[in-house]
């Protein structure tokens, strides 16, 4: 019997990993199995958002969809890792 690669780890927030808008309040980040991994919240109108310091409703996207890709990354990371010790 040869040695062999034990199997990668289960994945605790499973690839892939996508932004959805949420009653007009913020964007989720979720993962493939549904759960909520990230909430950013915005306001359109300036004068709430200045009060309670939120961002723009296209900050909130850009973020959420960049926190969506991280899964992406981490993944193509740990592939090439593997990929380098053989």
């Amino acid at each position: 019997m040869g040695w062999r690669d034990p199997p990668p780890p289960q994945r605790r927030f499973p690839p892939p990993w996508a932004a959805e808008e949420y009653n007009d309040a913020c964007f989720i980040v979720r993962d493939a199995n549904g759960q909520a991994l990230a909430c950013i919240y915005f306001e359109e109108e300036p004068g709430r958002r200045s009060a309670a310091k939120l961002l723009t409703k296209d900050e909130a996207r850009r973020i959420a969809a960049n926190i969506a890709k991280l899964s992406e990354l981490a993944y193509d990371a740990s592939a090439a890792s593997r990929g380098a010790d053989t």
